[in-house]
């Protein structure tokens, strides 16, 4: 009984902390869920406050909330191409680091320029305008070059990809119809070349024909015809046959 009840508790101690981090590992989620939301509706609110700063204060104040309104468009969406390429090309992983390192300044002149709207000595804007418009398009510049470059390698590589898929789809649709191709005539053999004409070689026919031997002369002659039989030669007469007595006619 020990035994069971050590099993039991253990058991409802593994459910415990199973319970507990599945409910850490949600409640972090959550967390994480909330602090994009609130950070992209900051973020929104934010760019539409730039917007309407540009149309609603012409001068320095206008140009100075057109530097951040451009700043932060360029560097947000090269962020966005970047993580949305590097999961398929490692190789992004670099340009990934390098635009780090250009967020860092991007964020640093952002912040400057956000103090500067709120300076009261317009002179002294005026006179820093020159600077930020000259370090904000390098940083934009930069930004594009990234961004362009990563997109024109996702679209030659998806180009890439779509003629080998088009090249084998095409073998595979010619495989399939293996039955409508035409056999090709078949050619007939090449002729044999001629033999050369040795001197000398050519039959000549003569004028007359020659004379025939005396042996076919003689074989082409008729055979004279035998009796089918043959007659009886006269006997020889001997001195003591007596002679024969002539029959009466009596």
């Amino acid at each position: 009984m020990e035994a069971v009840a050590a099993i039991v508790a253990l058991i409802f101690v593994l459910f415990v902390v199973l319970g507990t981090y599945a409910t850490v590992k949600a409640v972090g989620a959550a967390k994480r869920g909330v602090d994009r939301t609130v950070a992209q509706a900051r973020r929104t609110v934010e760019d539409s406050t730039l917007r309407a700063k540009t149309l609603a204060q012409p001068g320095a104040f206008g140009e100075l909330a057109q530097l951040r309104l451009s700043l932060r468009t360029s560097m947000r969406a090269t962020q966005d191409a970047l993580h949305a390429g590097v999961g398929e090309d490692e190789s992004l992983k670099e340009s990934l680091a390098l635009f780090q390192r250009l967020s860092a300044h991007g964020h640093e002149l952002d912040a400057d320029m956000k103090r500067l709207e709120r300076e009261p000595n317009r002179a002294h804007l005026i006179e820093q305008l020159p600077k930020l418009r000259e370090r904000t398009e390098q940083i934009t510049k930069s930004a594009d070059a990234l961004r362009s470059a990563a997109r024109d390698r996702a679209r030659r590589f998806a180009g890439d990809d779509l003629d080998s898929l088009s090249q084998q789809i095409d073998m595979e649709a010619g495989a399939l119809r293996h039955w409508t191709k035409e056999p090709a005539p078949a050619q007939p053999p090449p002729p044999w070349p001629e033999a050369p004409a040795a001197a000398g070689d050519q039959q000549t026919w003569p004028d007359t024909a020659p004379s025939r031997t005396a042996e076919e002369a003689a074989a082409e002659e008729p055979t004279p015809t035998r009796p089918a039989i043959t007659p009886p030669a006269a006997r020889p007469t001997y001195p003591w046959e007596k002679k024969r007595r002539p029959e009466s006619t009596t």
